[in-house]
């Protein structure tokens, strides 16, 4: 019966997508290099809003729809809705006329909430949709599931976007799939090892209400936010292969085994694409997961090294920095059909720029660079700016509507791009109620190859199904011959001569699954001349082979970087003492250069970094005097740490011989080592006078004493004021995000207020301003809060360079003078806006002039153009100077001293600001009087008559 009623359902489907095919929606120009075309394969009703696609080996695509999207935010009365579920659909170009015109639902199911993945592996289709991995099997292959397997659960992000994303099979027969942060994601596999993941993020979603880090696995891991996992088909061996994501959208592995992804963030320009070496530490929060990326942000970082704490020990590159935007389906592409220049090329949709990015991936020490980013196809012509959806703009230049979520290769070499038309991306949100998707097929100009007939039934079918550039089909067809066992290893052994470098490297994971024979063709390749490929022969051996140790010694001593990085991945997982020799000998061969490479000898130490470092000192690996480290002995101690290094760290940062960047990286080091005695020596940094290591110094101990020092020191006693060097770290922070031409002009503006509020940050915006450099965009966001500051030489400032709102400038000398004046209300008035400066008797103040017997020397005409235009003629002595320090702050008042030790300056409120003169960078006389303009407190010109006549009785 159920069968009957899917048979229905699908001829159904069929008849109204025919019916519907003409339907009129606006199509963008799609612009993507001139050899290249872009045609519409398929488009609502035939599915709807298109998540994630895969491609069967018949050739068909299967897509994730996700209609029933973030229901809590989205009305589903007003909006296409699936009562029972979201579905997994399957189109068909049956005549191969360049589009579809088959549509069936492979199944519709209230498990299914916004699935984010789907791949197609033989009979196994897997949909990944949160809490869980979901498995259906369709064992006689009629397009109907026979059964369902609920295959990992617990993972966190229901019903939001940073959630479970696609599966992918590798050339190792694992499959490979990524969670992004909205966890906690505690999961148990099959064999009963469980992973715990987790962050301080939560929101979203009215359901990721609790969230927390610092969370250990069963292997005694803290592993972090987002993750890429790997998993064997039989649901063990669940293994993290890298953490510490934002929302990475999907993981590509290439026939290498190269694993790559994106990864995103919607608040800053920081979105970036990265090949991500095993065990990578993405770097979006802190190490254990308690803190966002603007808590550490040090105030000499720009946003995006901060944002992926890029000068962090263990932190991996980030890669690619693509700007703002929403990163989603990603892919290598190993197939011809498009041109050879094409082949090997790297795809990162992109749905927040409405674009497919493209990238060369360029071997680069024991790493990649990812520096040839282009415009593989996209909406936007290539000089037009980045397309922003608004409210106004809701229903206007619908043809800008393509949003790509995902980037899939056919069975022919063509590439399939499905379109999530809508108005914006992300948020939880969609701007177009109907649901509406598109698939563009991407060809070679004027043709149209044509689908393979793949055979997998026989053993030569499946040869040529495994060269297939469709990764999940020639991982189905590499599953196959497994199966074939050793009688199948003569027919494969000719594809290690291919001209085709991805299509040697299949082979060779291939053969290492089948036996004793096949793994002895693989093992004749760890001499093979190209080191790519003897990088693939040592993993795939490495997967199945329980003496990875002796293996490994085997190329310690290889050529090349890239095999030698590998081989120090492979020991990551093995205890250390059976390793620690083969550590020593791959050190001696860094030249301290390649952080990957430094990263992977660390990192397969693990815990006994100390003892490793230690190791490396006693074989004469790294050196020992300070001041004349070679770079190999500055990286490892940087990303060591030992507590034992302090005094050469400590040397190291307050030596004028070094480079700021090295003196830099001594700091952090020194951060980084949780004792009594790395404080005490940050301390004396402090002190020092050495304007960039003291600010530097001063910064880290403001920091950490909220966290690893906390209790290491009595802080009381330090001499350090803590609160005042996290104001001055945290404002100037704001302080390049206000200036940062390339982020939203709505987070600037939140920036600038924030620091119009605050004494030390309203300073900096007004340095900034007196320059010329704060565009008059903000002025309206600083103004409304600049005038509230409780400084008053911040508002006397602000007068000269802002309008307070709703006060008139223009004030009429004669027309006040003929006002009837009243002294009393005058004397209150004084008391309020002048005696905080100035002294009338023995009221007031004595930071401005006096003013007792001002009426002897003005009369009133002369007193109200002194009050109205102070900067017309400011007294001797009381010239307003801006002395600005290499620390990033300033003081404004007027300059008592000028010496050559030091400098000092008294403000508005009457203190003293004692400076050392080596730390000034310039002292400005300013044009202006320190005294503000009566506009700056809203004075009338009634106020000003009673004010004149209250002065005007002292004489």
């Amino acid at each position: 019966m159920m069968r009957s009623l899917y048979a229905l359902a699908a001829s159904l489907f069929i008849i109204l997508a025919a019916c519907n095919r003409d339907r009129t929606v606006p199509v963008p120009e799609l612009h993507l290099p001139d050899d290249l075309e872009a045609t519409l394969w398929a488009e609502s009703p035939m599915f709807y809003n298109p998540t994630n696609i895969d491609v069967d080996f018949r050739g068909r695509v299967w897509v994730a729809e996700a209609v029933n999207y973030r229901n809590f935010n989205n009305d589903s009365t007003k909006a296409l809705h699936h009562s029972k579920g979201d579905r997994i659909v399957i189109l068909e170009d049956r005549d191969q006329d360049g589009r579809a015109e088959s549509s069936k639902v492979f199944i519709q199911d209230k498990d299914l909430i916004s699935p984010l993945g789907i791949a197609v592996i033989g009979s196994k289709v897997i949909v990944s949709c949160s809490p869980r991995l979901i498995v259906y099997t369709d064992s006689n292959g009629d397009d109907v599931p026979d059964s369902k397997e609920i295959f990992l659960t617990g993972f966190g992000g229901y019903d939001h976007d940073h959630s479970l994303h696609a599966v992918v099979e590798g050339p190792d027969g694992n499959w490979y799939f990524n969670t992004g942060n909205a966890g906690p994601h505690v999961v148990k596999d099959k064999a009963g090892w469980t992973l715990r993941s987790g962050s301080l993020y939560t929101g979203g979603t009215p359901y990721n209400k609790v969230n927390q880090g610092n969370m250990k696995s069963d292997d005694g891991r803290v592993w972090v936010g987002g993750l890429c996992l790997r998993i064997a088909p039989d649901g063990k061996g669940l293994k993290v292969m890298g953490h510490n994501f934002r929302n990475s959208y999907e993981t590509a592995i290439d026939s290498y085994g190269n694993l790559w992804q994106n990864d995103n963030d919607d608040q800053v320009v920081a979105c970036r694409t990265s090949w991500l070496p095993e065990g990578g530490n993405a770097g979006y929060f802190s190490n254990d997961g308690t803190r966002y990326w603007q808590a550490d942000h040090r105030p000499w970082q720009d946003i995006f090294t901060a944002h992926w704490h890029q000068d962090d020990p263990g932190v991996m590159l980030a890669g690619d920095r693509s700007g703002a935007g929403a990163p989603t389906g990603i892919m290598r592409y190993e197939g011809d059909a498009l041109g050879e220049k094409y082949k090997g090329m790297l795809f990162s949709a992109d749905a927040g720029r409405n674009v497919v990015f493209s990238y060369n991936p360029k071997r680069q020490q024991s790493g990649f660079s990812l520096d040839s980013r282009m415009n593989f196809v996209s909406s936007l012509a290539a000089d037009n700016p980045l397309y922003v959806w608004n409210d106004t703009a809701q229903n206007r230049d619908k043809t800008k509507w393509f949003r790509p979520s995902d980037i899939a290769v056919g069975t022919d070499g063509t590439l399939f791009v499905a379109d999530w038309y809508d108005p914006v991306v992300g948020g939880h949100q969609m701007g177009d109620s109907t649901g509406y998707g598109r698939i563009y097929r991407i060809k070679p100009k004027g043709k149209n190859p044509s689908r393979p007939d793949l055979d997998t039934t026989r053993v030569e079918g499946l040869i040529e199904a495994l060269q297939n550039p469709a990764i999940n089909v020639r991982a189905y067809a590499a599953s196959m011959l497994v199966r074939h066992g050793e009688e199948a290893i003569s027919q494969i052994t000719p594809l290690l001569e291919n001209n085709d470098e991805f299509i040697r490297a299949r082979a060779l994971w291939l053969l290492s699954r089948m036996g004793p024979k096949g793994r002895a063709k693989v093992e004749a390749f760890l001499s093979q001349p190209v080191s790519a490929l003897r990088a693939v022969a040592f993993r795939a051996l490495c997967a199945g082979q329980e003496d990875v140790v002796s293996l490994a010694t085997k190329l310690a001593a290889d050529s090349s970087a890239f095999v030698r990085r590998e081989v120090a991945v492979a020991l990551r997982d093995i205890s250390y003492e059976k390793t620690k020799p083969l550590l020593v000998s791959l050190a001696k061969t860094s030249s301290g250069t390649d952080p990957w490479y430094i990263e992977s000898i660390a990192a397969a130490s693990g815990d006994h970094g100390t003892d490793f470092y230690q190791s490396m000192t006693d074989e004469g690996v790294i050196g020992s005097d300070p001041l004349h480290w070679n770079a190999r002995t500055a990286a490892f101690a940087w990303r060591l740490h030992p507590a034992w290094l302090v005094p050469d760290l400590k040397t190291r940062a307050g030596a004028s011989t070094l480079p700021e960047s090295e003196r830099s990286k001594a700091l952090t080091a020194l951060s980084y080592i949780n004792t009594t005695q790395s404080v005490h020596a940050m301390l004396d940094l402090a002190a020092s006078g050495i304007p960039q290591v003291a600010s530097e110094a001063k910064y880290w101990l403001a920091f950490k004493q909220s966290n690893d020092w906390v209790d290491l020191i009595d802080w009381q006693k330090s001499g350090i004021d803590p609160e005042t060097e996290k104001r001055i770290a945290d404002m100037t922070v704001r302080l390049k995000k206000v200036t940062n031409e390339e982020l939203p002009l709505d987070e600037r503006k939140w920036n600038a207020r924030d620091m119009a509020r605050d004494e030390t940050g309203a300073q900096m915006l007004i340095d900034l301003v007196a320059a010329g450099k704060v565009p008059k965009t903000l002025y309206p966001a600083i103004e409304a809060e600049i005038f509230k500051n409780p400084s008053i030489a911040i508002r006397t400032q602000a007068g000269h360079y802002f309008t307070k709102p709703g006060v008139s400038r223009t004030y009429s000398i004669p027309a006040i003078t003929q006002l009837i004046p009243d002294g009393k209300k005058g004397e209150v008035i004084f008391g309020k806006t002048c005696a905080p400066c100035h002294k009338v008797d023995a009221v007031g103040s004595d930071i401005g002039p006096e003013l007792s017997h001002i009426g002897g020397k003005y009369d009133q005409g002369a007193l109200l153009d002194a009050i109205v235009n102070p900067s017309a003629g400011i007294v001797f002595g009381y010239e307003p100077y801006l002395v600005s320090t290499r620390e990033g702050t300033s003081y404004f008042g007027f300059l008592v001293a000028d010496g050559p030790q030091t400098v000092v300056v008294k403000d508005l409120a009457g203190r003293r600001h004692t400076i050392r003169t080596e730390t000034v960078t310039s002292r400005k006389r300013q044009e202006n009087s320190l005294m503000p303009e009566p506009s700056t407190f809203g004075l009338s010109e009634q106020d000003l008559a009673d004010l004149s006549a209250f002065l005007l009785k002292h004489k």
